[in-house]
């Protein structure tokens, strides 16, 4: 496989400035390198044995440490899950884990553990994981029952206040907000991307129970994720209930094609977009939806509508250092929930039915070959990493008139 090949090739057409900086993000660890190449992963992938033979469920597909955490739900109320579904798609449970128990192994540096300890937080995720599926019933994660840092990311949830959480994202400009373009979460727009993106607001405005709600103040390009660095993606401030302080941040992102629809091969629903099969399996995976969130169409390209998710709402791993069971109670509760988002969804368009899964879990030799299988990927990871790093060192991903160091 040549992969500065890959890499370029999944990477073409998107905006330049902020695929600088992905390129460069990927540069600066193995981890990050990891959630900027999900095609890669699954290129690597082992095609036999429980990939192949695992129950059929609907997966996140880009199943890594940074893609839990906390979120609004459409009810206003604090959730902690699976929060990002831009590659789901149907295809063996085994893949969802594999990837996940690969990134524990990847990332364990960034959060201060040793390999010996990264293989057994493993072993939490995998015990975890397969309590949950043979008990059949899917749960959510509640603040009040949660503990550790999964308790503490929906306290600051739920206790943060919507105008000094607009104060670090927007400055005060003629007696109205406007967007801070600080280079690190937001970049200025173009003149023809504000008009596009107003327009489009104003449209699906005119489709909202309270249309006044979605008059766009402002638009940025946003920064934000790795993977999906330098897609169409912008941050919207609408007026929201009215007064300064009480508007609303959202997120508009380009939905491409899922890195695994390929790899299966076939088995694949129809939808009617890419954001509608986002959108779609998100609602049916978590056990509330994120708020705000709807497919939507911009002339020919799908587009995803949600609530802004700062990245602060992910448990913050690098700074916990000191706690192994904090970073274990983590990954028990990563576990649980990408069992429930598996049971929820189960059963529906192909997928496996509950009964299949709990057959499955009660199991015991998948667990042992995916623990075989995440520490042999691991280290193509790492091989692939060195790769990319002598080519990004010797300009093989240099944007001309873009520089970011890693």
């Amino acid at each position: 496989m040549n992969v500065i090949r890959r890499i370029h090739k999944a990477n073409e057409g998107r905006d330049p400035e902020r695929l600088a900086m992905k390129y460069a993000i990927m540069r600066g660890s193995a981890f990050s390198f990891l959630r900027g190449t999900c095609h890669l992963f699954y290129d690597r992938l082992p095609k036999d044995g429980v990939f192949k033979s695992a129950p059929l469920a609907w997966l996140c597909g880009d199943l890594h440490l940074e893609n839990f955490g906390s979120y609004k739900g459409d009810n206003r109320l604090a959730y902690f899950d699976i929060n990002d579904f831009d590659e789901a798609a149907l295809g063996p449970l085994s893949w969802d884990l594999v990837r996940l128990l690969t990134s524990i192994l990847i990332g364990a540096g960034t959060f201060g553990v040793d390999r010996a300890q990264a293989r057994a937080l493993c072993g939490q995720f995998i015990d975890a994981y397969a309590a949950a599926l043979a008990l059949g019933k899917a749960r959510w994660v509640e603040r009040e029952t949660a503990q550790g840092m999964v308790r503490e990311l929906l306290d600051r949830l739920r206790e943060r206040n919507r105008a000094a959480f607009l104060d670090t994202r927007t400055i005060n400009k003629d007696g109205r907000r406007v967007f801070r373009l600080d280079g690190r979460k937001t970049l200025p727009v173009s003149d023809a991307q504000r008009k596009r993106v107003t327009a489009f607001m104003k449209r699906f405005a005119k489709t909202q129970p309270d249309p006044a709600f979605y008059k766009v103040l402002d638009v940025a390009r946003r920064i934000a994720g790795t993977g999906s660095l330098g897609v169409d993606r912008y941050a919207i401030l609408v007026g929201g209930k009215g007064l300064p302080n009480q508007n609303y941040l959202l997120d508009l992102k380009q939905a491409l094609p899922s890195s695994i629809a390929s790899h299966r091969g076939r088995g694949q629903p129809a939808w009617a977009s890419e954001a509608h099969r986002v959108v779609a399996l998100q609602q049916r995976m978590q056990a509330v939806p994120m708020a705000f969130l709807h497919p939507v169409m911009l002339g020919r390209r799908s587009y995803i509508l949600r609530a802004l998710q700062p990245l602060e709402d992910r448990v913050p791993l690098a700074k916990s250092h000191h706690d192994i069971e904090n970073i274990a109670g983590v990954m028990r509760v990563m576990g649980q929930c990408t069992a429930w988002d598996h049971l929820r969804s189960s059963g529906r368009q192909d997928s496996a039915t509950a009964d299949e899964l709990i057959a499955f879990a009660n199991q015991k030799s998948w667990r042992r070959e995916l623990l075989a299988a995440a520490k042999a990927l691991s280290v193509k990871v790492e091989q692939d990493w060195q790769t990319y790093c002598d080519a990004f060192d010797a300009g093989a991903f240099a944007i001309e008139g873009y520089t970011d160091a890693p």
